[in-house]
């Protein structure tokens, strides 16, 4: 008999690492990933789907390995003749990396569903575990700074991460509903576990949460929910993660990510140099190596959170937290 799913929360390259090593010791066809889309946006005509590419790129094993987006061994020749042109090129999009954007927005004109196109080119890359952008509605990700408004690829690649962030919205996500497969499998008798991956709690996992039907399911559903934290020592591995929760007066702290997802999560790992933290937060906790330099650490976080998961009882949860 086959055993039940694993769901996973996802961004982009921090998520993807860990999405990656329960994809290499789960049961085949176990791991369902649920993709942030929040960061999805339109250059050059076409649509950019940037965490679904970088988790179906990392399962599929032909992620840049330098950069943690994009594909290994790519080559630059439509950005060059882009540039050459007068085209807007401060979103660089490589030349085999350039194929499944084409390919996407030509699905989704001729009236294909965004998961629909995600599960297909997972099949055509091999991948056994089900990619399921959050939604198929738009929910677009929009960062409130000194600078203003700014979407997110403009606030993230175009300035930087340089403006200050004052708040953070998700345009649409009050319209949007989960994508046909995430409310199944959260709803599912035999889920094993739910596991929010250490990707940016406001910029990858809260776009996911704010759909409603996403974080009820979430909130309801009969197995434990495991936060892996983004933070080590109080600092971030990559990204603008350890900026925000300055800029929005949040402490860096493994309580901080707890209360973050208060009413949603029964467990939280976090890293070695935080366990002299583990008694005295407010859900059960796990100090381990999070940092996920090698494919040995990818794949030994996971068995600790799937190990962590398998002790946890599951309380009466609340549907509060940060949105």
């Amino acid at each position: 008999m086959t055993a039940g799913p694993i769901v996973a929360l996802c961004g982009g390259i921090g998520g993807a690492k860990l999405a990656l090593g329960l994809y290499r010791v789960l049961e085949p066809d176990a791991l369902h990933v649920v993709i942030n889309t929040g960061d999805d946006f339109e250059h050059l005509g076409l649509h950019i789907s940037p965490d679904v590419d970088t988790v179906t790129y990392t399962l599929a094993g032909i992620e840049n390995p330098e950069t943690g987006w994009g594909r290994r061994d790519e080559t630059w020749s439509f950005m060059e003749t882009a540039k050459r042109l007068g085209a807007e090129t401060w979103f660089a999009l490589g030349d085999s990396d350039l194929a499944i954007h084409v390919e996407r927005t030509r699905r989704l004109a001729a009236g294909h569903r965004l998961s629909e196109i995600t599960a297909a080119i997972g099949k055509k890359f091999e991948i056994r575990a089900r990619l399921i952008p959050m939604s198929d509605d738009a929910v677009r990700t929009v960062v409130q700074s000194t600078d203003g408004a700014l979407a997110f690829q403009d606030y993230f690649v175009r300035r930087q991460c340089k403006p200050v962030v004052e708040g953070i919205d998700y345009d649409g996500a009050g319209r949007a509903h989960a994508a046909p497969g995430v409310l199944e499998a959260l709803k599912r008798p035999d889920l094993r576990a739910v596991i929010i991956c250490p990707s940016n709690p406001f910029l990858s996992i809260d776009p996911i949460l704010a759909v409603a039907d996403i974080r009820a399911a979430v909130a309801n559903c009969q197995a434990p929910v495991i936060a892996v934290s983004p933070l080590v020592g109080g600092a971030a591995v990559k990204g603008p993660t350890a900026k925000i929760f300055d800029e929005l007066s949040i402490p860096r702290t493994a309580s901080a990510i707890a209360e973050h997802y208060g009413g949603l999560i029964d467990g939280l790992i976090i890293d070695q140099a935080d366990k002299d933290h583990v008694a005295s937060l407010p859900v059960a906790a796990r100090a381990v190596n999070t940092l996920m330099r090698s494919l040995d650490d990818r794949e030994n976080l996971a068995k600790d959170v799937l190990s962590f998961a398998g002790e946890l009882s599951v309380a009466p949860r609340s549907q509060q937290g940060n949105d």
